[in-house]
C-alpha cells in the first residue's frame, strides 16, 4: 500500500507540486432502515478509494479515484496538478501551509464487539426490538423509523513531507424517530446513539431503554400546551446546550467560516460572553463520536480552547488557516469520504460545567422554561440562530411544571451568551451528524445552563 502511494506522491512532484498528500480508505459499511416493523433497506458493502490533493503555484488541486493502482493514481495526479495551475492564475494571494512535524504511526481501534463481526440478522433483530417497543408503548404512537449505520476500516495517509499514517476507523450510529397523534395534535420524538468504541454501545443504550424513552417523549408531548411567546428566563438541558454551542457558536469558530465573514473575525481576544462561559472542541475524548487520533491532514487532534471565561481564545484551524492566523493547526480537517476534499469541521464541541445543581438553576425562576431536548437548529454567519425544542416544560415558582409542545428559541448568539448566568455540575455529550456540504460525525453537549432571558416562540 505505502509503495503505491509513494509513487503517486513522486509523480505529483515531477508535475511541479510543492506539496502532495494522498488519502486511501477501505471501509466495510452496513446500512439498515426499518419503518413500522418492516425492513425497507438493508445494504452492506466495501468502499475503496483514493483522494489526491496537491499544492501547485500556491493553489490547491484535487482528484479522487475508486481504483488503486499506479497508472490510475498517476493520471489523477496529473489532473489535480492541471486544476491547481489553472486556479493559481486567478489567486489574489498564494496559499501557504504552516510547517508541521512529520509523523509515522499506526492507529488500531480496539472494541469489545466489532460491528463487522455481528451478523446482519442480529442488527436487524436489534432494530426490530426497538421498533416494536416504540409502536407497542401506546396506541397513539403511529409511526417509527429506525436507521442503523456502522462502518469499519482503515484510512491511509501519505504526504510529501514524510508523514505516513495508517488509522483504523469505527463508527456505530442509530437514529430513532417516532410520531404520535391524538385529537389532531401531532408530536415528534427522536434520539441518536453513536460511538467510536464498538457495537457494545447497545449493551448500554439498549433497545428497551431507548425505545421507551422515544415513545414516552412522543406521548407525553400530546398533553403539552403551546408556549407563551416572548422573552423569558430558561434552563437549557445538556442536549440543547450542545446544539446551541455547535450551531450558534461552533460554526462561527471554524476558521474558514471565520474568514468568510463570521462575526468572530473581529472578536478574537475580546469578551463575547459572560464569565460562566467556557467552550472547547476536543478530538481526543475516548469513544466520543467526533474523536480520532489524526485528522485528514495528518495533524494530531487536540483539545482546543475556543472561549475562556467569556473571552474568545481560539479557533479551529487547518494548516492553511493556521498560517494566515500565525498559529498552529488544531486537527479539525475532515472529509466525508475519499470523494471530497477535507474541510474544517467540529469534533466534540461543548461547554465546560461549573458547580450548580439542577435545583439551584431553577429555584430563582418565577416563570420561565426548562428546554430539555432539541429538535433541530440553524445559525447564520451574522450570529443569528434558531433552535427547535422537542421536549420542554414550564418553570413556575422555582419548580418544573407542565410540558410545553413545539417550542423554539432564537436570537443573536453573542447577546445570548452574555446572558448566561449559571451552569450546572453535570455533563453529557450527545452524538450526531453535522452538515457543511459534507456530513461529519460529531458530539456536542455540556451541563445544564441557565440564561437570564431568551426569546421563546413556536416550533422551528
Amino acid at each position: 500500500m505505502k509503495e503505491v502511494l509513494i509513487k503517486a506522491v513522486d509523480a505529483a512532484q515531477k508535475f511541479g507540486a510543492e506539496y502532495v498528500e494522498v488519502r486511501f480508505e477501505k471501509l466495510l459499511k452496513t446500512m439498515l432502515t426499518l419503518k413500522e416493523g418492516r425492513v425497507e433497506a438493508a445494504k452492506q458493502g466495501i468502499e475503496n478509494g483514493a483522494a489526491l490533493r496537491v499544492l501547485v503555484k500556491g493553489a490547491w488541486g484535487f482528484a479522487s479515484v475508486g481504483i488503486l493502482n499506479t497508472e490510475t493514481l498517476t493520471s489523477a495526479v496529473l489532473d489535480a496538478c492541471k486544476m491547481a495551475k489553472v486556479a493559481s492564475s486567478r489567486l489574489k494571494a498564494p496559499i501557504n501551509l504552516v510547517k508541521t512535524k512529520a509523523v509515522e504511526d499506526k492507529v488500531v481501534v480496539k472494541s469489545l464487539k466489532d460491528p463487522s463481526k455481528i451478523p446482519v440478522e442480529d442488527k436487524i433483530s436489534m432494530a426490530l426490538t426497538m421498533n416494536n417497543i416504540i409502536l407497542g408503548y401506546d396506541n397513539r404512537v403511529k409511526s417509527c423509523t429506525v436507521d442503523y449505520l456502522d462502518l469499519i476500516g482503515t484510512n491511509y495517509f501519505l504526504s510529501s513531507e514524510g508523514t505516513y499514517i495508517e488509522q483504523e476507523k469505527l463508527y456505530v450510529l442509530s437514529r430513532i424517530t417516532a410520531t404520535a397523534i391524538e385529537a389532531g395534535i401531532f408530536t415528534f420524538s427522536r434520539e441518536e446513539i453513536g460511538s467510536t468504541s464498538g457495537y457494545e454501545i447497545f449493551d448500554v443504550e439498549t433497545p428497551e431503554i431507548v425505545g421507551e424513552k422515544v415513545a414516552k417523549r412522543a406521548v407525553e408531548q400530546l398533553k403539552a400546551k403551546s408556549p407563551k411567546g416572548g422573552t423569558y428566563p430558561a434552563v437549557l438541558g445538556p442536549n440543547v446546550v450542545g446544539v446551541f454551542v455547535h450551531e450558534a457558536f461552533g460554526h462561527l469558530a471554524e476558521a474558514d467560516l471565520t474568514l468568510s465573514g463570521s462575526i468572530l473575525l473581529s472578536k478574537l481576544g475580546k469578551k463575547i460572553a459572560s464569565d460562566v462561559v467556557t467552550f472547547y472542541d476536543d478530538g481526543t475524548i475516548n469513544g466520543a463520536f467526533g474523536s480520532s487520533k489524526y485528522d485528514e491532514e495528518g495533524i494530531p487532534t487536540q483539545k482546543t480552547l475556543l472561549v475562556k471565561d467569556g473571552i474568545v481564545a481560539g479557533l479551529m484551524h487547518s494548516r492553511e488557516t493556521a498560517h494566515k492566523f500565525n498559529t498552529t493547526p488544531t486537527g479539525n480537517m475532515r472529509a466525508e469520504s475519499f470523494r471530497v476534499e477535507p474541510i474544517i469541521r467540529m469534533r466534540n464541541t461543548f461547554m465546560e460545567p461549573k458547580d450548580h445543581s439542577f435545583e439551584e438553576l431553577v429555584s430563582d425562576i418565577r416563570f420561565g422554561y426548562y428546554l430539555k431536548s432539541f429538535r433541530g437548529g440553524q445559525a447564520n454567519l451574522d450570529g443569528t440562530f434558531q433552535v427547535g425544542i422537542q421536549e420542554a416544560y414550564e418553570i413556575v415558582n422555582g419548580e418544573v411544571g407542565e410540558p410545553v409542545r413545539n417550542a423554539s428559541i432564537s436570537g443573536n448568539t453573542l447577546e445570548t451568551l452574555l446572558k448566561v448566568d449559571a451552569a450546572g455540575k453535570d455533563f453529557r455529550l450527545w452524538p450526531g451528524r453535522c452538515g457543511k456540504g459534507q456530513t461529519a460525525f460529531v458530539c456536542d453537549g455540556g451541563p445544564h445552563v441557565r440564561i437570564k432571558e431568551v426569546l421563546v416562540g413556536g416550533s422551528a
